[in-house]
């Protein structure tokens, strides 16, 4: 996936640079004018970067880390058809290509007037109550995600008809495009569900690492696959024999909220707490040696003999080793929205997961992690949804509209 912008990208060699180059003048002038014009030029860099609506994938999927990500599950009112279906993805793809690249929709509310597009992607995915009101043939991958044990499903934050994924480096940007789908679908469908989450962006994260970190205080997204990998298209991307005919190209979006149980989490050890996930906090390195992306030593031992990695740390049981092969493309935010009734954080990560069939992906680990790994005790899976991303469209062409032929 590449960004397009008006101004060269902002690359962490080119941000040093930058900031080099105010230091210095900051020096060679005595003030911090120069400092705070770079700033201001990196600013405006970040939030007039661009990342194309249209090509071979919905861009969403393979886009870099954001700083936020918000999630919307909509419902097609009552009584309503392909006809009104088909005009509302019309008016979101038009209104898509608008916002990423920075233009305003029609009668536009000016929320985001004077803002860049800030890398804003937007993907949609249907679900199997959509294709069922289209009369369309479900596939066999979007049959419901099994129950796990520890799940706290609320179904009324689960689920939905149409899935949209936003995500910026503005939270004001986000907010102006789900308000922007949520106005063009009035009469065609409501807002089921919808939740915001937070992550990071190029330049925030200090030192050597750029994975982010979730609220337990590890780098999460370590393991994640990376395009170039062996299979990785095949693992994510549904591939050109797959059935249906509309997805091919495709992918599948898993939905989880995800409930850390932070002041349990807090009272383990440093060390426990390493042990329990299987990797070091600081460093994200494997605790069988190395850095942070170092292989897994599923095999190195301690010296008493035990394993460095132990049988039941969350590494090891999402490993490949331990999943015959299982790939999926994780996207994550985490969340922190107030406390629960009993006191406690209701906070923790908007979990994504992408991969070209959820049955022998998602669901496959999950079951494993439900039932073996040791930070399934500290978690609670809250929300569920499960949605086919049809491929990007073309120019001139619009969202689904291969599925809406199909009818």
């Amino acid at each position: 996936m590449t960004t397009e912008s008006p101004r060269p990208a902002v690359t962490r060699r080119r941000l040093l640079a930058l900031t080099t180059l105010a230091g210095t003048a900051a020096a060679a002038t005595g003030g911090a004018g120069a400092a705070a014009a770079v700033a201001g030029e990196s600013a405006r860099a970040r939030g007039e970067r661009r990342i194309p609506f249209d090509g071979e994938h919905q861009a969403g999927i393979l886009a870099p880390y954001a700083a936020h990500g918000w999630f919307a599950a909509f419902d097609v009112e009552p009584g309503r058809g392909a006809k009104q279906v088909k005009a509302l993805l019309r008016s979101w793809t038009d209104a898509a290509r608008r916002l990423t690249e920075g233009r305003p929709p029609p009668a536009d509310d000016a929320m985001a007037t004077g803002y860049g597009p800030a890398s804003l992607t937007i993907t949609v995915g249907f679900g199997a109550s959509l294709l069922r009101r289209l009369r369309a043939p479900v596939p066999a991958a979007l049959a419901p995600i099994p129950p796990f044990p520890r799940d706290e499903i609320d179904p009324g934050r689960s689920g939905g008809d149409i899935g949209v994924l936003f995500t910026a480096d503005d939270a004001i940007v986000v907010a102006h495009a789900l308000r922007t789908l949520t106005r063009l679908s009035r009469g065609a469908a409501h807002v089921r569900w919808q939740m915001s989450g937070f992550s990071t962006s190029d330049g925030v994260v200090t030192g050597s690492h750029a994975t982010p970190r979730n609220l337990m205080g590890q780098l999460d997204g370590t393991g994640n696959p990376r395009p170039g990998d062996a299979g990785f298209d095949q693992s994510v991307f549904v591939g050109p024999a797959g059935d249906p005919a509309w997805l091919r190209g495709g992918s599948y979006l898993v939905f989880r909220r995800i409930r850390m149980l932070l002041d349990e989490w807090d009272t383990l050890s440093r060390h426990r707490q390493e042990q329990v996930v299987g990797r070091r906090k600081d460093t994200g390195a494997p605790l069988s040696g190395g850095t942070e992306f170092t292989p897994l030593g599923l095999d190195k031992q301690n010296p008493d003999g035990s394993l460095a990695i132990g049988p039941s740390a969350h590494v090891r049981q999402a490993s490949l080793q331990s999943n015959d092969g299982a790939v999926i493309l994780r996207k994550g935010f985490s969340y922190y929205d107030g406390q629960t009734t009993d006191g406690t954080p209701d906070a923790g990560l908007l979990f994504m997961a992408f991969q070209s069939d959820p049955v022998n992906g998602f669901t496959r680990i999950q079951q494993r992690l439900a039932l073996a790994d040791d930070l399934s005790r500290f978690i609670r899976h809250t929300s569920s949804a499960l949605f086919a991303i049809p491929r990007a469209c073309r120019p001139g062409r619009y969202l689904g509209q291969d599925l809406m032929e199909a009818l």
